[in-house]
């Protein structure tokens, strides 16, 4: 028997998304917990093509500091936990630090963020995972983030969905 040589997995971020990402509806779950958990009082979803094409939510809690905005769309990062004793204590829906990443890596997001204590926001645009743009912008305090053209980058992954009413159905369900 060959023996294959063990090598780093080109496309891993796209392979362990699909663990946080099967479907829209997956992304309107994990985003909207992040919502909830960063104290949203208010939460817009928006929605075209059953989430294929672009799902947006909108919310007004703490925002992302503009020097942890990068590091979100890292895999294992959380500003949940930080060691395993945490879980203990452990209060809010996503600690993981997966989903940021992992819908980053089959998608286009933009992201606006901006905490109180800051007049401006920034502005981030990622590709496959990858930022290819940041800068400061005004916006409302909170976190505006589309998530667009889901599955780009990973076809054969697009044509597992369903049609859109049933997609769009798993979504409203997670609502």
């Amino acid at each position: 028997m060959n023996r294959s040589k063990i090598k780093k997995i080109v496309d891993a971020e796209k392979i362990a998304a699909g663990e946080v990402v099967e479907r829209p509806a997956n992304i309107v779950k994990e985003l909207l917990e992040n919502s909830i958990d960063a104290g949203a009082r208010q939460i817009r979803i928006i929605v075209k093509k059953a989430g294929k094409s672009l799902i947006q939510i909108i919310d007004d809690g703490i925002g992302i500091p503009p020097d942890e905005i990068g590091i979100a769309f890292d895999r294992h990062t959380s500003s949940k936990i930080v060691n395993i004793e945490d879980l203990e204590r452990l209060s809010t829906l996503g600690f993981r630090g997966e989903a940021l990443a992992s819908i980053a890596a089959v998608s286009q997001v933009e992201i606006n963020s901006r905490i109180k204590e800051k007049e401006r926001g920034v502005k981030l645009i990622l590709e496959g995972g990858k930022v290819i743009e940041r800068k400061e912008v005004f916006c409302p305090i909170g976190t505006d983030i589309k998530v667009k053209s889901l599955f780009y980058n990973i076809p054969a992954r697009l044509k597992f969905l369903k049609k859109d009413p049933t997609e769009l159905g798993h979504i409203t369900d997670i609502i």
